[in-house]
């Protein structure tokens, strides 16, 4: 059986994770091993903050929302109530962004509503 040289391929494996490692200390830039481990962390964390993220973010709308609709004079539930109830397809990203910037037209949404 014949031998199998594996440079070629073996470099270009361990060449991927220490790129990705650039900016690391150490070890954790230079050794393989402590790179892979770091990187495969490093990796694992970014796709849980992506999810954190968009937790968070959904929970400033429904925040700022709620602020809005108590100076209109009605709470958060009886306000997403109602826009469901009149076929309003406007999402909270966007109600948060009229809320924070042009209160007058949030009202004339919150006012339309009852």
């Amino acid at each position: 059986m014949s031998r199998v040289r594996r440079g070629f391929k073996a470099r270009r494996r361990r060449n991927k994770i220490l790129k990705l490692a650039k900016g690391f200390h150490f070890d954790r830039r230079t050794k393989f091993r402590h790179a892979a481990q770091t990187v495969e962390r490093a990796l694992y964390n970014k796709y849980k903050g992506r999810r954190i993220f968009k937790r968070d973010m959904r929970k400033l709308w429904i925040t700022r929302i709620n602020a809005a609709a108590r100076l209109c004079g009605m709470s958060y539930s009886r306000f997403i109530g109602a826009l469901k109830k009149n076929n309003v397809e406007m999402n909270r990203k966007m109600l948060a962004e009229v809320a924070a910037t042009d209160f007058d037209g949030f009202k004339a949404i919150a006012t339309s509503l009852n």
